[in-house]
């Protein structure tokens, strides 16, 4: 039931080319930087990601994606990130944009095995009737594009169906872990870590701090240690690197 490894290199040492990944976080609050970091030394290329974005230059998914390792993203939107926009253009990256509540629903769906479910959300947009660019051609063209969804009325109502996703790796991060992987998050750093850790068949985390089984109290746990398979502790310096995407201040 230890589920501590010696090191995020060891963490990630299994994961291998074209691979699955769903990756926690929003902009960079949550997200797993000392796992991504160690999958960019591992080498592993042609992966899947499932995640709300793909971080921003330089920083979480970016890394990934400016060493050209990522193949296709599931997720909400590009952001501030130029590179991620730039290879999605040129077509150097196949991105599937979701509804942001759509792709949460389908990755607690794929966790809870349940293969689909219907949701009013893009009913009479491109997201449900399709053609939804998800691929372009060297010279701007649509090489491949989304295909239509089943509809069905519910009590006068249209819904479309969308599929539950599952991964073979899940990478995310916690504020607390106990050895047997019971997790806690830290407000807003919750964000998509629980669903995509459910999603994913192999979940690995990263703590800022790892206490003993039994020093959580089980009405305190976010997510049960049955979800987790892998935790790697921080050290104080890489708990304290959290960055600010957009930082504001008064006048």
């Amino acid at each position: 039931m230890n589920k501590v490894c010696a090191t995020a290199a060891e963490a990630v040492l299994d994961i291998a080319d074209g691979s699955s990944l769903a990756v926690g976080g929003f902009g960079l609050s949550g997200v797993p930087d000392v796992l991504i970091r160690a999958l960019y030394e591992q080498g592993a290329t042609g992966l899947q990601v499932v995640s709300n974005n793909c971080g921003v230059d330089g920083r979480g998914l970016g890394v990934l994606l400016a060493a050209g390792r990522i193949s296709r993203v599931t997720g909400s939107y590009v952001g501030g990130n130029k590179e991620f926009a730039r290879q999605y253009l040129s077509g150097e990256v196949e991105v599937e944009l979701t509804p942001q509540g759509t792709l949460a629903e389908r990755l607690r769906a794929g966790g809870a095995g349940i293969p689909a479910f219907f949701t009013p959300a893009g009913v009479g947009t491109q997201v449900a009737e399709g053609g939804l660019p998800w691929r372009y051609t060297p010279d701007g063209d649509v090489d491949v594009a989304s295909p239509r969804k089943e509809s069905r009325r519910f009590n006068g109502r249209t819904y479309v169906l969308e599929h539950g996703i599952t991964t073979d790796f899940a990478l995310i991060r916690a504020a607390k872990a106990d050895r047997h992987g019971n997790l806690v998050f830290h407000r807003a750093a919750a964000n998509f870590n629980p669903l995509a850790a459910m999603a994913g068949r192999v979940a690995i985390t990263e703590v800022e701090e790892l206490v003993e089984p039994g020093e959580i109290r089980p009405d305190e746990v976010h997510l049960p240690g049955v979800f987790v398979q892998r935790i790697v502790v921080l050290t104080p310096a890489q708990a304290a690197d959290k960055q600010i995407e957009k930082r504001t201040v008064r006048t």
